[in-house]
Order: C-alpha cells, then structure tokens, then sequence
C-alpha cells in the first residue's frame, strides 16, 4: 500500500466514471421524454430489453468503476475516517432520492436504488479489499449467481427486498439489491487490484484533451447524478410550457 499522504490522479478512472454518468444521464432524458409524452413512439422502459439493457449496462459500469476507485483507496491507505466522511454523502443522496421518488411516483418510489446499494455494497468492499484477489473472484461470483440459485418469499417486502434473493421484482423505479450487483463491484476491486499491480497506466495513463471534460465530470460523479435529473425534467417542463403559451 501507498503511504497513507501519497495522493495521484487516476484520470483514466475519472474518464470511465464520466461515461457511466453521460450515458446515464441521455438514458433518463429518454425516459423523462417518454414519461411526458414527448418520446414518439411511446416506450416501455421496464420490459423493453433495449432499454432494459441499457439500464444493465449502466449500472454494471457504475458498481465496476466504483469497486476499481475502491482498489484505488486502498493501496492509497485511505482511513476509515475519510472513508466515512464519503460514505455519509453517498447514503445522504440514496435519502433524497427516496424522497424525491416519493413525491414523484408514489406508488413505486426507490427505496434501493442504485446509490442505496453503492452505501451497502461500499462497506462491504472495503471490509474485503485486504482479502487474496482469488476470494474477490470467487466472492464475486458467488454473488451474482446466488440470486439465480436461491429465492424466498420473505425478500420479497420493501423492507427485505433489498438483499435481492427475491421470487419477482418489486414495483419500484429503481433497483440495485445487494445481490447480484455485489459481485460486479467485487470483480472491479478484484480487477483494480490487478491493474495497479501490473497495468498501473491502464487507470492512470494519459487522456487526450479532447476527452479531459469528461474525466473532469467523472470527479463530481455524486454530485452530477443528484442534480442532473432535476435539470432535465426542469427544462422538459419549461418547454411544455412555451409549446402551451404559443398554442394558447
């Protein structure tokens, strides 16, 4: 491990994160188009499987990155104090996203959504990061085949739903249960580890200045997901509203 001051910009990291965000960010403008009517023809986001892939894509991105920063933070030497300081802010977001959830799809508000599930699934990857990479592996794939191995009725309430040993999916906009999604976050400390053991430059190496603004927004992650989505519903309904002042 790196001495626990030592400080360096992984930028290649930082330009995977801002995809994952861009690319989310143009599949929630589709959906809020569709959610208005705006989207001809209308979608069906939930069964769709360009837009259900989609989603997998995006959150298999999300967790993979996030367990590559994790490998990162520890042979960074990161504290467990700063580790907190970060956790809090990632739990505090998975709050108002509920909330906001709530006020706006009532009937299928998030109560684990993605960033619910990060706050878990960084805990959990911080306790293992120390562990042989073989067991990251092995524990990665426990995880994600142990949802197609084992359900039960009682994962299926809001309040166990998130463990993800489920007999069907909750009616809710967002879920990232525990499992399977672990095991990408898993794989990605295991491959993190890996790269700056021997392919330190495949995270850190040079980014052509043309994709710099990318690994710049890819540093503000947390912050770009929570106010994105208020922005672009914003403008759809500032744009209905000058369609109707001209139709009127």
């Amino acid at each position: 491990m790196s001495p626990a001051g030592a400080t360096h910009r992984f930028d290649r990291l930082d330009l995977l994160r801002g995809l994952a965000i861009v690319w989310m960010a143009a599949f929630h403008f589709a959906f809020d188009l569709n959610h208005y009517g705006l989207l001809q023809p209308r979608q069906n986001f939930y069964v769709d499987p360009f837009w259900t892939g989609q989603r997998t894509a995006i959150v298999s991105l999300f967790l993979f990155t996030a367990g590559l920063a994790q490998a990162v933070a520890w042979q960074a030497g990161q504290g467990w104090p700063r580790f907190w300081r970060r956790w809090v802010q990632v739990a505090g977001c998975a709050l108002l996203v509920s909330l906001g959830s709530a006020l706006m799809f009532p009937r299928s508000w998030i109560s684990f959504g993605v960033l619910h599930g990060i706050a878990v699934m960084l805990v959990v990857c911080r306790l293992a990061a120390p562990l042989p990479a073989r067991w990251l592996w092995a524990g990665g794939a426990l995880a994600l085949l142990l949802p197609h191995l084992v359900q039960h009725p009682f994962f299926d309430m809001r309040l166990t739903n998130w463990v993800g040993l489920v007999t069907r999916k909750p009616v809710t906009e967002d879920w990232v249960p525990v499992l399977p999604w672990l095991g990408v976050m898993l794989w990605g400390l295991a491959a993190g580890r890996w790269m700056l053991a021997r392919r330190p430059a495949w995270l850190a190496g040079h980014v052509p200045a043309r994709a710099r603004p990318l690994a710049t927004l890819g540093r503000w992650s947390l912050s770009f997901y929570m106010l994105h989505q208020p922005v672009l519903i914003g403008a759809i309904l500032a744009w209905q509203a000058v369609l109707g002042s001209r139709a009127a």
